[in-house]
């Protein structure tokens, strides 16, 4: 796989090191069982996968990489490169400017971007009506595109589908910027729907089977299918994309309840011409770094620790996998953990940062779970682990550590 070149910065002494070992012990991903890590009385469970993905550090090489080729030019992302507070930050620091924010508010009004300012398109990619304004402004939007690929396979695989005469399901978040880019291209060669989760999905069930008007599907709907879209006529022939980074569980139970329901509609002896069987359209890194955290579930510790942006998809499901076991807390780096005793941490449920009372608990012997998102520097997961040995006291030398 293609070697990056990222600041500096965002490299680590100790994770690198992890990933470096495994990826020598293990080249092709066979084993998904955790490095153990041991500084003294403290123990921390190291996830076989996790941190920078491919269009991760593809994104910000592209995006640093603009910096430096344009010192005398206005640089601009569309919206977040990725989901990650401090890589953000970082960009801002170094005066790139946010057209959008995550949510799709403008920043910056359109009529104020010339042909020769420079226009990062992050790794979500973009819809297709800000691809065009660009174009028709005359601003390049190709050498500094930095699209996940795997994004651009989902969009491939809608393309084939529509050109199938299949109507699309998206299983993806809707103010979500992926599934948002997703969408404007899915709907341009078919009938496109986005279902959030397993409760909208059985009620799509239901109204194909009948079990409800096509006014409470509209209605249960709006704003979530495309202006072609005919729930009477566009419901026989379906096929199933999503977004990369969505639990891959609940991809396959929702794919799995469509094809029940067509099957019970219109026969298995018919199912091919009513449901494709789409290979999952979720990227490599958010398959190992789920496929890595179930594999710590069979273990035990004392907590699980998951640090990455709270807007990120990807690492909330890391937290959903590990909150079924553990007590389970979501940062944004190191500077979230107070003392000893406090931590600030996000609520994946309720939306909220919560500040929860010793943590680490009384025991001076820890087993602690550390994993991160897709959009996480390993330098930050270093720095939490640095955090966590200096309030426990633990002496320790980086360059001696018990790998």
């Amino acid at each position: 796989m293609k070697k990056f070149n990222i600041p500096e910065y965002y490299k680590s002494e100790i994770i690198s090191r992890v990933k470096a070992k495994r990826k020598l012990e293990d080249p092709r991903k066979k084993d998904f069982s955790p490095t153990i890590l041991k500084f003294g009385d403290v123990e921390f469970i190291i996830s076989r996968h996790f941190g920078f993905c491919y269009g991760v550090e593809n994104a910000i090489e592209r995006s640093y990489l603009a910096i430096e080729e344009n010192p005398n030019k206005r640089i601009f992302l569309i919206s977040q490169m990725i989901h990650n507070p401090d890589v953000n930050q970082d960009l801002l620091d170094q005066g790139v400017k946010f057209i959008q924010d995550t949510d799709g508010t403008q920043l910056i009004p359109w009529k104020d971007i010339t042909p020769e300012d420079i226009v990062i398109i992050p790794a979500f990619g973009t819809t297709k009506r800000i691809h065009n304004l660009l174009l028709e402004k005359g601003v390049d939007v190709k050498t500094y595109n930095t699209t996940c690929p795997f994004v651009e396979k989902v969009w491939n695989r809608s393309k084939k589908l529509g050109k199938n005469k299949h109507t699309i399901i998206i299983h993806g978040k809707y103010n979500h910027e992926e599934t948002k880019a997703t969408f404007s291209h899915s709907r341009e060669n078919s009938p496109s729907l986005i279902v959030k989760n397993m409760e909208e999905t059985k009620f799509l069930t239901e109204y194909i089977l009948g079990k409800h008007s096509t006014e409470k599907f509209k209605k249960y709907f709006e704003n979530k299918y495309s202006d072609n879209f005919n729930p009477e006529k566009n419901l026989n022939t379906i096929g199933v994309v999503n977004q990369t980074t969505m639990l891959a569980s609940e991809t396959q139970e929702i794919s799995d309840i469509i094809r029940s329901t067509m099957i019970k509609k219109f026969g298995e002896e018919n199912i091919k011409n009513h449901f494709a069987d789409t290979r999952d359209t979720l990227c490599y890194a958010t398959n190992d770094n789920q496929s890595a955290t179930l594999e710590l579930l069979n273990l035990k510790a004392d907590l699980a620790i998951v640090v990455g942006g709270y807007n990120s998809s990807n690492t909330s499901h890391l937290v959903e996998l590990l909150e079924e076991k553990f007590k389970t807390f979501f940062i944004k780096n190191e500077k979230e953990i107070l003392d000893k005793n406090l931590i600030n941490s996000f609520d994946i449920h309720s939306k909220k940062n919560i500040t929860s009372n010793n943590f680490l608990g009384d025991n001076d012997k820890l087993k602690i779970i550390i994993t991160s998102g897709a959009s996480c520097p390993d330098a930050i997961v270093d720095n939490v682990i640095k955090k966590i040995l200096h309030l426990m006291k633990v002496d320790y030398d980086i360059n001696k550590f018990n790998l």
